[in-house]
């Protein structure tokens, strides 16, 4: 039986969060719908969080306002506290993420509250979302390193991610935020989460900040993941963590997958087109090998 492996879309949120300047919510209305039109099902489409912090996110209810409304795709909106989670349910959010930063001192940084605070918060969050009918689920986040405390053990990491498990996640993810990790700690914390939360979904979210992402999804598959995040074109990163920039490029990590005979449900043409037309929204290049090499084998010319 062929193997298949889902792809979340985070590129209009975790994407567009550290853009210098901000996209206009039209165009990323459009960014979305050319994603769901290549096949993406499940796609971080915004956050809700404060818009001082992150401006580039200030549109969250407009986005989702914008939006068509199908059955068969989860739109994803990321929250930090109670009220995040509040505006996400009334923008039209039929699935919430959260992040749970394995860090405390990162975790401080990124949402002002300690790791167990947060913990205390996904634990009301996730009962809420259930009683909703909003699908939730739990980023452990800097789970393969932290910009300010170093190394973080992978027993902290296991028991950041037995905690929020008692919130019945839908699925929980292991991030490597800031891009440091490597393919042995993957498949580690992977091997070592699948043991402590037997029948828990898991899933990755990996950073190319030093080219390592695409090998550590690999390693992410191998040790048995159910779904991996990626960004169109490559683009993104966490302004709130030093040089953390790129996540590993959606057309990339599909390619790599399809080619290992992995299905993933994308239309890979219509990927790379979605990417180019990114470069044209953003004016700039992204960092997306397949929209500057093309897929292969290549589709032969049609005759004239």
């Amino acid at each position: 039986m062929t193997r298949q492996v889902e792809i979340v879309e985070v590129g209009p949120r975790d994407g567009l969060q550290s853009e210098p300047g901000v996209m206009p919510t039209a165009t990323k209305v459009e960014f979305i719908e050319r994603l769901v039109a290549a096949g993406l099902r499940r796609l971080e489409v915004t956050s809700f969080v404060n818009p001082k912090k992150v401006p580039q996110m200030a549109d969250a209810e407009q986005v989702l306002a914008g939006l068509k409304k199908r059955s068969d795709v989860w739109y994803v909106g990321l929250v930090l506290n109670l009220k995040g989670f509040e505006r996400a349910v009334a923008a039209g959010c039929n699935e919430i993420g959260m992040a749970v930063v394995a860090s405390d001192t990162f975790n401080r940084r990124n949402q002002g509250v300690g790791t167990l605070e947060s913990i205390d918060a996904w634990l009301e969050i996730a009962k809420q979302a259930h009683a909703a009918g909003v699908r939730p689920q739990v980023t452990v986040s800097a789970a393969f390193g932290c910009p300010f405390e170093g190394e973080i053990p992978v027993d902290r990491v296991i028991e950041v991610a037995k905690r929020v498990a008692e919130g019945n996640p839908s699925e929980i993810a292991f991030a490597d935020t800031i891009g440091v990790g490597v393919p042995s700690q993957v498949t580690e914390i992977i091997g070592r989460a699948r043991a402590a939360l037997p029948g828990m979904k898991i899933r990755a979210h990996f950073h190319n900040t030093r080219n390592t992402g695409l090998a550590n999804a690999y390693a992410a598959v191998e040790a048995g993941v159910s779904a991996l995040d990626a960004s169109a074109g490559g683009i993104g990163g966490c302004p709130f963590a030093p040089a953390a920039t790129g996540n590993i490029p959606t057309e990339d990590l599909v390619f790599m997958l399809e080619r290992m005979g992995i299905r993933t449900g994308i239309d890979l043409d219509a990927l790379i087109a979605t990417s180019e037309w990114l470069q044209g929204a953003l004016g700039r290049p992204v960092p997306s090998m397949l929209v500057k090499a093309g897929g292969f084998p290549k589709p032969a010319p049609r005759a004239a």
